[in-house]
This record gives structure tokens, sequence and C-alpha cells, in this order.
């Protein structure tokens, strides 16, 4: 929407990785330099690290558009929670191997085979890991086992891991002493710094043809900082809900007070909604609740239980309470589930128009 009101190209802000879109902060000017520095090594593995959405992916992009193809073979693997084996298989996939049904030791001869020729080509192969804070130790075990396939003392592949923050706090366990001593350069991405925002918002801008409007103040640009904490990541969540909430009122300069009004809106839905719910129909169990509380609030109001003889007494059977307050948990839970279904349905309807909806629809 806002981009047809602005006369923009494309989305300057959005979330996906893209390389047109690299803005080199100065943490990713350093984590340039520690690349190309580990790159000219053409050994061991790179580690790079940082919070979530500090910009590694867009990192990894940007070097994936800027190497020379016909001398490096670049891989780039999104990791999962994988094992030794399973990561085997994945790296040979991406060296274009059929796994299959294949033994592991066939399946690495084939994949160092399949190294040597690269090299024979005059290609050196880099294996990009992204996620690595999910990996295991079998399969950072597996990753370091591939990194010692060479040939006349020059490595086959060399591998850069991307991960959050607690992937330093893994690589410094005990059973990793040899991954850690091929590590040859590391990195960890900070947040941008407040004087970077302004040439980071105008330069994603740019990129989509943006003619001025509209125009950040210093004072937005500053607020705009604050609520991200310089996360690009954040920032881009936050700069695309204040582009469409100008392009709504059709504003050519954004104030601070509107960051300070849509960073609050992201606050709240970033919270567990607690208040709608009292706007949903409530069901059968909490239509009793109010009843059981009242007749609990007076017990002398209850009529007298009538005396039960000894005989018909029963001893409680613990396995059969537990399983009753599961049930009873159980359906708790589906309820409150409901709940939020109907809450979604009940805002749906309430802030949709036919029309709205068609629009919605087609696109």
């Amino acid at each position: 929407m806002y981009t047809d009101h602005y006369g923009l190209t494309g989305q300057p802000f959005q979330l996906t990785p893209d390389a047109r879109f690299w803005f080199e902060s100065r943490t990713h000017r350093k984590a340039m330099a520690y690349l190309g520095y580990g790159l000219a090594q053409g050994e061991g593995f790179i580690v790079v690290t940082g919070e979530i959405g500090a910009g590694k992916s867009t990192l990894v992009a940007h070097l994936m558009a800027t190497i020379d193809r016909a001398r490096l073979n670049a891989i780039s693997l999104v990791s999962t929670q994988v094992e030794g084996d399973d990561m085997l298989r994945l790296a040979a996939q991406g060296l274009g191997i059929a796994t299959g049904a294949v033994e592991k030791a066939r399946l690495l001869d084939s994949v160092e085979q399949r190294l040597e020729e690269e090299l024979r080509s005059g290609k050196r192969t880099l294996l990009i890991v992204d996620e690595a804070q999910n990996l295991p130790v079998s399969a950072l075990e597996e990753l370091r086992m591939l990194s010692n396939f060479q040939v006349a003392g020059r490595a086959l592949i060399q591998i850069v891991l991307l991960g959050q923050p607690e992937f330093r706090a893994k690589l410094a366990t005990d059973g990793l002493e040899q991954l850690r001593q091929r590590v040859i350069a590391t990195h960890h991405l900070e947040a941008m710094a407040a004087d970077e925002v302004d040439s980071y918002l105008r330069h994603r801008l740019s990129v989509v043809g943006w003619s001025g409007r509209p125009e950040f103040t210093p004072a937005a640009v500053a607020a705009a900082h604050a609520a991200s904490g310089g996360i690009p990541r954040r920032l881009n969540q936050l700069a695309n809900r204040l582009m469409l909430q100008a392009a709504i009122d059709d504003c050519s300069t954004i104030e601070a007070d509107s960051v300070a009004a849509v960073a609050a809106e992201m606050s709240e839905d970033g919270a567990p909604a607690a208040a709608p719910e009292e706007r949903v129909l409530p069901l059968r169990s909490a239509r009793l609740a109010p009843a059981r509380a009242a007749n609990e609030q007076e017990p002398a109001a209850a009529a007298p239980p009538a005396p039960t003889p000894a005989a018909a007494v029963a001893a409680p059977d613990p396995a059969l309470e537990r399983r009753i307050a599961a049930l009873e948990t159980r359906a708790e839970e589906q309820e409150a589930m409901l709940r939020r279904v109907l809450t979604l349905l009940v805002d749906w309807v309430e802030n949709s128009s036919p029309e709205t909806a068609y629009r919605t629809h087609a696109a």
C-alpha cells in the first residue's frame, strides 16, 4: 500500500535477506574484513555470531552476491537440529551428490572425490552453515572431520558457521576443543549505533527509488534507534509500520511521536492478549465459574449434605484423580484456544468491510 502511495519500486524494509539492501555498518564492515581474512587463508572455520535479527543472513546474502563463482564454490545451508550423519548428507546434497541409502563410508568417499574435482577445476569449496547454535556436538564434529580433507597440504573445504550468541558458549564446551583450534577468525555482530540509523533508513529507501517523502526527522530517527535497540530486523519491522501509518495519514514527515505510538502498538502485539477475551461469549465452563465461586463464598447457605454410610465411602484412586486432573487441564487449554480463535474472528468481522475483504482476497 505505502509503496504505491510514495512511488517506491519495492518494499524498502522487507524482512527477507536481500543483497541489494546491504548496508555497511561498522560492525558489518568488521565482519566482512574477518571473512575476507579467513577466506584468504583457505582453510579452517570462520565463526560469525549475532543477536536474532542482527543481519547474519544479510551478511551471507551479500557474500554470496560478491564472491567470484569461477574461483569459489559456495554452498549455503540453514541447519536444523540434525545429528552428525544427517549433517554429512546435507553437505553432500549441497555438493550435488545423491545420498539416498548410501552408506556413510561410501558417502564420505563421494564427498572427498567431489571436493578434489572442484579443486582440480580451480575452485575452492566454501560451506556456509547458518543457525549453527541448533547443531548438536555430533554435527559439529562431522563438520570438523570434513575440514580434514586435503590434497598436497591444501584444504579441500572451508567452513563458515553463523549462529546466535549462545553458539559461542557451545564452542567453549570441552567436547569441541579440536574444532576451536581450527577457528581462524571470529566476529560478533553488534547492534547499530545511534548515528548509523539515519544512513541505514535512507540507504534502504534509496534502493527502491525514494524521492525524499516521507522524511524521518532527527528526533524520529533517535526514537527509532531507542525502540529497536539498533537491531536491523527490529528496525525494519518498526519502519515498515511507520511507512504504512504515514501513507494512511498522507504524511510527508515521520515524527518522534509517531514512532512512540507505533512502537507501543508493536509492543502490545507481542504481549499476551488477555483483555480481548472478555468480548467473546464465554464457554460453558466460564459461565459456570461465577456460580461456583459464589457457592464457595457462601458455604453457610448451602444445604447440608446427607450422611453417607461408611460402607459406601470408597478410598480415593490416585491414578483416577491424576487422569481427571489431566482431562480438566486439556479441556481448559482447548477452551482457551477456542476463545483466541473466536477473538480473531470477531476482530476480523468488526474491522473488515465487504470492500476490504474483496481487496484482501484479490491481493
